[in-house]
């Protein structure tokens, strides 16, 4: 199974070195954990793997395919989808609505088909919004379809954003603090799904940025940590989150008292 491997990847800005290079393997099967401090470049690693920034050095490959000049278009094309740190939805369109959009992927009907309502338009729709219904379905979203997402609660539209992620049908989930506002018995639920995700079928790839650490340590196969654009560490979960360079990255120590 492919993997998306990252190799020698870093990121710079003018005389900022925001992502000192670094190499990470995302596998397919499996959940990734990318961790560190508020600042620490999770969100920049996202951005260079999704096209949203130039690499300033290194590779990015999904299997046999080269990200590492591809616009945003071609990531999501190649199959990788993200959610974002700050939700971003259309707040007056509705739930079905924000989840079809991620359907464009898929999308085969010709412009004439879709603009004069051909059968074959019509069919294309129908199935996207019964693949929209089975997401809805299995996020327990179902009696929101109808509801503009702008009305629904803060963790119900990080719902949304995570359903129109997967209207893409990925085989790479990158997933950019999913829980956060979220209590602990939703951030569990979501726990089951994601890890649904990478086990069932082929097996998604799946990329975990996340500050809840009892969600990091309860899914993640392996997790790497970054502390101000550094790598710092990697390996199981347990094994980081125990390690002392991370707990000082985290909490300090008696020095910077």
């Amino acid at each position: 199974m492919s993997s998306l491997v990252l190799k020698g990847v870093g990121k710079r800005f003018g005389g900022l070195q925001a992502v000192t290079p670094f190499d990470m393997e995302i596998a397919r099967g499996k959940i990734t954990g990318l961790i560190g401090p508020n600042g620490a470049g999770k969100t920049t690693v996202v951005n260079l793997i999704t096209g949203v920034y130039k690499l300033s050095s290194g590779s990015i490959k999904f299997g046999t395919i080269d990200l590492t000049e591809a616009p945003r278009h071609e990531v999501a094309r190649a199959g990788l989808a993200r959610t974002f740190q700050t939700i971003r939805l259309l707040p007056d369109a509705t739930v079905v609505a924000n989840v079809m959009i991620g359907m464009y992927r898929h999308q085969k009907a010709s412009l004439v088909s879709q603009l004069f309502g051909l059968p074959s338009s019509r069919a294309e729709t129908r199935r996207f919004r019964d693949e929209v219904y089975h997401l809805l379905d299995r996020f327990g979203m179902t009696k929101y379809a109808d509801y503009p997402a702008g009305a629904l609660s803060y963790g119900d539209q990080r719902r949304v954003e995570m359903m129109r992620a997967l209207a893409l049908q990925p085989e790479v989930l990158l997933l950019d603090e999913p829980v956060a506002g979220i209590n602990e018995i939703e951030a569990a639920k979501l726990g089951e799904i994601f890890r649904k995700l990478a086990t069932e079928g082929q097996g998604m790839a799946v990329l975990l940025i996340e500050h809840n650490m009892r969600f990091v340590t309860s899914l993640c196969d392996y997790v790497y940590v970054l502390d101000s654009g550094i790598l710092i560490s990697e390996g199981s979960a347990e094994k980081v989150v125990n390690d002392p360079v991370v707990v000082k990255a985290y909490l300090g120590d008696d020095e910077d008292a």
